[in-house]
């Protein structure tokens, strides 16, 4: 993509956020189609003793403000309805109510119903300096109960603070632990949660940050930085481009002739894969091809793809040699047993030899294997849609869901991309480029990677400029897939989502900490319109100075 050319286990302790005071009163539904699905007790009065308590979207209120819970409850005190909480990404709902809040204090206790919670307690008491009690019944005042329950989506999560305490379910782990970065969001820097209800979850099932370690090694610490922060703010996916023209970044026990010499180990790689796993985000591998296998050809220069005059067709392999074909499945293979997620990306972007204006001529070799496969009338075109193929059935024998760029599937060809490969678009700026909708129309699912606002091309080539969080958050949505423009709303549920992505082009462009400022409000803006597409409540200024209260 430009990608390439253009766009270019231990767990550790997250440190705790600032929590920002303000919401609205009343019931608070943000985004199409949600409302209120659950109310508290309007009215009631604290217990002796109660805590403060916590709730979905805004970090807790300020006691020093008016209207505050008072830290030490009077049994005769009434409250005020609570106000709504703020979290990036904000809560889709919450049923105010009233009641003294809730705040971690220390000797206070996290429990949980089922055992299978256990990684999502421990991380949220160490979190917030609590005691993890494990599997229990019994609940006390004080305590955070994480529970499983419930049907429909399973990154769906409810918060209540209610009689001191708070309860988080939901039907699987992961919305579970998404109640607990709303908790700990709440609660950062002495907030307090609000008494209510929160319910919650994602509009899209897929949000995403992907990261080109190839042109431009990134430290393993870094790495692992990312994923606490993309935790917190709720992305589920970390894609890594680890194969490029320029170096190859993985350990490889069955090419090590390939690897760079700047490289992750397996094992750094397997700490990586653990900690996201933990923070329920799945590392998405991409090796690229047939294109972009400058560092595999550099050790196998026999495979190097020619054209008709010999000359030598930068970072493009010669998928009409078997040996091609064994050595990327042999690495495919290899790393399927690293990476143990459920999503692949194939590649399958700018092949040279699909830019020139006559590849049968320009490249005869190609050409001739193309009739030898598919007849006749077979195209340079159709030997690569069958070359991705190919690499699909490789990848699928692993029970892997797999995508690959959109210049990667061509038009009229007599050979037809596979029924299940996902479309990562990213650009119309290709020889024969199609609109999104052509793809939706037919039946196509489509990950949002729309390079006019999620690209972070080092070094701004061509025409790349960094992308601003303000013009994300104002002007972006995940059906703007190419341009400005969004597809029609019909095909909002083929769009699963989108991914703002880091590109190499120019590696020494920024250092590690600059490209973690540099995406730093721009991932923010990217979760909170994939979390809830619509108009967000708060205004950019209000919600940059959310964000930086949170930290």
């Amino acid at each position: 993509m430009i990608q390439h050319r253009r766009r270019g286990p231990a767990r550790q302790a997250i440190r705790k956020r600032t929590v920002v005071t303000a919401a609205f009163v009343g019931t608070i539904a943000l985004g199409t189609g949600v409302g209120v699905w659950a109310s508290a007790d309007g009215g009631a009065r604290p217990q002796e003793g109660a805590r403060h308590s916590s709730s979905g979207r805004v970090s807790g209120a300020d006691p020093a403000q008016p209207g505050a819970p008072s830290a030490s409850p009077s049994p005769s005190r009434s409250y005020p309805l609570s106000r709504a909480p703020r979290t990036i990404p904000a809560v889709r709902s919450h049923t105010p109510a009233r009641g003294p809040g809730w705040r971690p204090r220390s000797g206070e206790r996290v429990v949980v119903s089922d055992a299978g919670l256990a990684d999502e307690g421990r991380l949220v008491a160490g979190e917030l300096g609590l005691t993890y009690a494990g599997a229990t019944d019994e609940v006390r005042t004080g305590d955070v109960r994480l529970a499983l329950g419930g049907g429909g989506n399973g990154e769906s999560y409810t918060m209540t603070v209610r009689n001191g305490r708070v309860d988080i379910s939901g039907p699987a782990e992961a919305g579970v632990f998404y109640g607990t970065r709303t908790l700990k969001q709440e609660v950062h820097g002495g907030g307090t949660a609000p008494e209510g209800v929160v319910r919650d979850e994602p509009a899209k099932p897929v949000r995403g940050f992907m990261l080109d370690i190839a042109r431009k090694p990134y430290s393993e610490s870094w790495i692992e930085d990312r994923i606490r922060e993309l935790g917190d703010l709720k992305f589920n996916e970390l894609g890594l481009h680890f194969s490029d023209d320029q170096a190859f970044r993985i350990q490889s026990s069955t090419h090590p002739e390939i690897v760079s010499p700047d490289h992750l180990t397996k094992a750094q790689v397997g700490k990586i894969v653990e900690l996201a796993n933990s923070r329920h985000i799945t590392v998405v591998p991409e090796i690229d091809s047939p294109g972009h296998l400058g560092a595999v050809i550099a050790a196998h220069p026999d495979l190097q793809l020619r054209n008709a005059n010999g000359v030598a067709t930068r970072g493009a392999i010669d998928i009409s040699k078997p040996g091609s074909a064994k050595i990327v499945d042999d690495l495919l293979n290899e790393y399927a047993g690293l990476f143990t997620g459920g999503q692949w990306n194939l590649g399958g972007d700018e092949y040279q030899a699909l830019t020139v204006k006559d590849p049968q001529a320009s490249y005869p070799q190609l050409a001739a294997a193309a009739r030898q496969r598919y007849g006749s009338g077979g195209t340079v075109a159709d030997l690569a849609t069958g070359w991705l193929n190919d690499r699909a059935d490789t990848i699928r024998a692993h029970g892997r869901t797999m995508r690959a760029w959109n210049d990667g599937f061509f038009r009229g060809t007599s050979a037809q991309p596979a029924k299940d490969l996902q479309v990562a678009y990213w650009t119309g700026k290709e020889i024969g480029a199609r609109q999104p909708a052509e793809y939706l129309s037919a039946g196509r699912k489509v990950v949002n990677y729309n390079d006019e606002f999620l690209y972070y091309v080092l070094g701004q080539p061509q025409t790349f400029v960094y992308p601003t969080g303000q013009r994300i958050y104002e002007q972006w949505n995940p059906r703007v897939v190419r341009g400005t423009t969004a597809v029609p709303a019909r095909y909002d549920g083929q769009v699963l989502g989108g991914t703002f992505a880091v590109w190499g082009d120019f590696p020494h462009a920024q250092t590690q900490d600059q490209v973690a400022a540099g995406v730093r409000m721009p991932l923010r803006a990217t979760v909170q319109k994939l979390w809830d597409p619509g108009t967000p409540a708060l205004s950019w200024a209000d919600f940059r100075k959310l964000a930086d209260r949170l930290g």
